[in-house]
This record gives structure tokens, C-alpha cells and sequence, in this order.
């Protein structure tokens, strides 16, 4: 496997965050009694965030987002620099 592309995969990394954020609060609606309690008590833990309201989802969407690119760009440059020229 070669180098990867930092930018490339550090975006991907946050799209692919958002999108499981987003699953996770559309599925945590479904949710009742103590499952719903913990799941939303989970989620209170990202900064700013108040169950079902708008202002707050975006604000955890851009958390998760910088945090999955930070991630990304992390393993993609460890991996690149994990690499041996022959």
C-alpha cells in the first residue's frame, strides 16, 4: 500500500464521523426508558449539546467532524511515515 493523501483521508474521516453522529441521534429518538436516559446522557458529554435542538446538533456535528479530521490526518501521516523505501 502506498502514501496516503492526508487531506483526502482526514476528510473522509470527518464525513464519516458526521454521518455516524447523525445515526446515532436519529436512533436515540427510537430509544425509551433507561436506554434513551443513557444514551442521551452520553451525548451531553460533547460541549454545548442539548438533546433535540438544532443549534446544538450543528455545534456537535463541527466537534465530531474536527475531531474524526484530526484523527484522520493523525493515522494517515503515521502511516506514511511508517512506510520503508526500498
Amino acid at each position: 500500500m502506498g502514501k496516503l493523501s492526508i487531506k483526502k483521508y482526514s476528510s473522509l474521516c470527518a464525513l464519516g464521523g458526521v454521518v455516524a453522529y447523525t445515526t446515532c441521534l436519529i436512533y436515540g429518538t427510537t430509544l425509551t426508558s433507561k436506554a434513551a436516559e443513557l444514551h442521551h446522557a452520553i451525548f451531553e458529554l460533547l460541549p454545548g449539546f442539548t438533546w433535540l435542538n438544532f443549534g446544538s446538533f450543528v455545534v456537535g456535528a463541527i466537534t465530531i467532524g474536527v475531531w474524526s479530521g484530526i484523527g484522520g490526518a493523525y493515522i494517515a501521516w503515521m502511516h506514511n511515515t511508517s512506510l520503508t523505501n526500498k
